[in-house]
């Protein structure tokens, strides 16, 4: 049973530190954009293209990092299950 409450915990942690990992590097590549685009303003047009691309990747790894925790909630049996499973162990 002790597995069951890994997965929970594992999704938990896992959702968690890829939000916070994704809001770091995107916070970072905005940062690094406006520095870019205050020292040189006519370049503003490519800094721009470059910084949507680097966080539409970004934002990418946090989707699949959601994708795997919703497949791993379906490993999780629902209640019922988990206590037959506790009744059938204790016996």
């Amino acid at each position: 049973m002790i597995y069951f409450g890994m997965i929970g915990l594992g999704i938990g942690l896992a959702l968690g530190l890829a939000a916070l990992a994704g809001g770091a590097g995107i916070g970072r590549a905005v940062a690094a954009a406006m520095e870019g685009t205050a020292r040189q303003p006519e370049a503003a047009g490519t800094i721009r293209t470059t910084l949507i691309i680097g966080a539409a990747l970004i934002e990418a790894l946090t989707i699949y990092a959601l994708v795997i925790g919703i497949l791993l909630m379906g490993k999780i049996p629902a209640p019922g299950e988990a206590l037959e499973v506790i009744k059938a162990l204790s016996h």
